[in-house]
């Protein structure tokens, strides 16, 4: 079959399209002809090592997991022996962390592994787990409810389109910040209000709100603490790779009335169980950028790592030969 490989870390330009090995599932997987990916953040950070801190997880040296790519949607193609939930021919999304990058990858039955929601192209699902699950998570602690004010920054990112999704769905009055060419699009995700950040900077503008949520890590604590309700939380994604985040998350725990949070959130099937009910209840939308095809990787990871994308960027997978 073939797969995107890289055996070192590095720019794009390390990946390469291979002829590998197919995988053969264990009892308790199921092999899965992927018809679509995607490229997001976290594949360019696993590839290039950065953080540095990375390396822990994908090998000091050189990477040991040489298969990249997290989400995923096409159809089982078998199943083993053990495996209940799912039969060949079932069309099935999720979320896997590693390896989607390929026609075909054998993932335990048991991960954030789901069938597809009804009415969705294999595309459409292949551009949604990773945001949304993210979003949820990072949002769970933020308690949004109908009368909660929370303020997305970087709204137009992968994270950013689910993070007003989700917080549109549970009933909070969200306050969105992009640039001027999505300012229609997060209206039509469910945005309340909408600020353009190339003409108005939020941190000034007098409002407040009891929930701040840093889609994109490039914001800070400092800069919206006056934006913040008395028990207000500052919510971000990649803050953790400065040091001085985690010291913010200890202090605000015990002095003040504003936190700074930081969650963790698991890839689980509760979560892509969700994300499916959703999706087929008309409440959650993929939104794509950009389409390329598996032999264009490296221009799709190019174009990423931009940080101008809105929403996510897709990899079709034809899969089709069988080999």
């Amino acid at each position: 079959m073939r797969a995107v490989v890289h055996d070192r870390y590095g720019p794009p330009e390390v990946l390469r399209l291979e002829d590998v090995e197919r995988p053969v599932p264990k009892d308790d997987e199921v092999l899965v002809r992927i018809h679509a990916t995607s490229v997001n953040r976290s594949d360019s950070g696993w590839r290039s090592a950065k953080p540095w801190f990375a390396r822990f997880f994908t090998g000091w040296r050189g990477p040991k997991r040489r298969i990249l790519g997290g989400e995923l949607a096409g159809e089982v193609e078998a199943a083993g022996a053990s495996v209940t939930e799912f039969a060949a021919g079932d069309r099935v999304f999720g979320a896997i962390g590693f390896g989607a990058h390929a026609e075909f990858v054998a993932v335990r039955a048991s991960r954030a592994l789901a069938h597809m929601p009804a009415g969705v192209t294999f595309e459409e699902a292949a551009a949604v787990c990773d945001g949304f699950i993210l979003a949820f998570g990072c949002l769970k602690p933020a308690r949004l409810e109908k009368g909660r004010r929370i303020l997305v920054y970087g709204a137009t990112g992968s994270i950013g389109t689910a993070a007003v999704q989700v917080a549109t769905h549970l009933g909070a009055d969200v306050t969105a910040v992009c640039n001027t060419k999505n300012v229609e699009l997060v209206r039509l995700l469910g945005a309340d209000r909408v600020i353009d950040y190339t003409t108005e900077d939020f941190t000034k503008n007098g409002e407040t709100y009891d929930v701040i949520f840093d889609a994109v890590g490039k914001h800070s604590f400092r800069r919206c603490r006056r934006s913040l309700t008395p028990g207000g939380m500052f919510i971000t994604t990649d803050g953790g790779f400065m040091w001085h985040v985690p010291v913010l998350i200890l202090l605000t725990r015990w002095f003040g009335d504003k936190r700074v949070l930081l969650p963790v959130p698991e890839y689980t099937k509760a979560d892509v169980l969700v994300l499916k009910e959703l999706m087929e209840a008309g409440k959650y939308r993929a939104v794509i950028d950009r389409r390329y095809p598996l032999e264009q990787v490296i221009e799709a990871t190019r174009y990423v790592e931009t940080g101008q994308k809105t929403g996510n960027v897709v990899l079709t997978v034809a899969g089709e030969s069988g080999s």
